[in-house]
């Protein structure tokens, strides 16, 4: 069992099998707005038929743990895919905002250790319309240039949360990264929203995963994520005080 590369001591990253990949793109769906981070990582996961090679551990966490058909899974797991050169970081617990900046510097240091060449954090971005846009924001021109034709460049405003902490700490690492905003309308599980984002990265990437299920499915889906949206919800209503400010994640 191999300790991955970070040095705060309330954050272990646990890599059972080490990581093949030599350059991977990372990817982080953590629960947010809409569910759009763990929707679009679980359904990344799943498709690619990726291989569980980790698992991140905290006592920051919540006291959570999380079943699957009667069985133990941990709460916040890593996954690769060594053909594509492709690893998810998938969550099914909010992390809470104070804990944010820890998870976020143990995941970039990770990713810097392992050469990534690129960071991408998921989130949604409540509105009032109905297009289901995906927005995009990045540490750099160049990382914006990739996805320009399939997204909207998030021009002002802030990205809160675990995202908006990846985001800090690539950037202040010099680790290139773009932050996927898929939009939709609420706290409520949007998987019409994930389905926009995976959308682009199948174009960012090559890859070929299928949406279909997550469309078809989706009022299904929105009934089953609805209490892990509530828990969102909730956490969000605690944290917004003071003026009012425009905030994604």
């Amino acid at each position: 069992m191999k300790d991955g590369a970070t040095d705060n001591e309330y954050i272990k990253l646990i890599i059972e099998e080490g990581v093949s990949s030599k350059n991977p793109v990372i990817l982080e769906g953590f629960p947010g707005i809409g569910l759009v981070g763990n929707i679009v990582a679980t359904q990344i996961a799943s498709e690619l038929k990726m291989k569980q090679i980790g698992t991140i551990e905290s006592r920051l966490f919540p006291p959570i743990t999380v079943l699957y058909e009667g069985i133990v899974h941990a709460p916040v797991r890593i996954y690769e895919d060594t053909q594509n050169e492709f690893i998810v970081v998938l969550s099914d617990i909010l992390i809470h905002p104070m804990t944010a900046y820890d998870i976020g510097k143990a995941i970039t240091s990770w990713a810097q250790s392992l050469n990534a060449r690129l960071n991408i954090p998921i989130a949604g971005i409540a509105t009032m319309r109905e297009q289901r846009t995906v927005f995009a924001a990045a540490t750099g021109a160049e990382q914006l240039n990739l996805v320009k034709d399939k997204t909207e460049t998030l021009v002002t405003g802030s990205i809160s949360g675990i995202a908006g902490s990846l985001m800090n700490e690539s950037y202040i690492s010099k680790l290139p990264a773009l932050c996927l905003l898929g939009e939709t309308q609420g706290p409520t599980p949007d998987p019409r929203a994930a389905a926009r984002v995976i959308d682009v990265i199948n174009d960012l990437l090559k890859l070929n995963i299928s949406t279909q299920k997550l469309v078809e499915e989706a009022d299904q889906i929105e009934t089953e994520l609805h209490k892990l949206a509530e828990q969102v919800q909730g956490a969000e209503q605690v944290e917004t005080k003071g003026p009012t400010q425009v905030m994604y994640g």
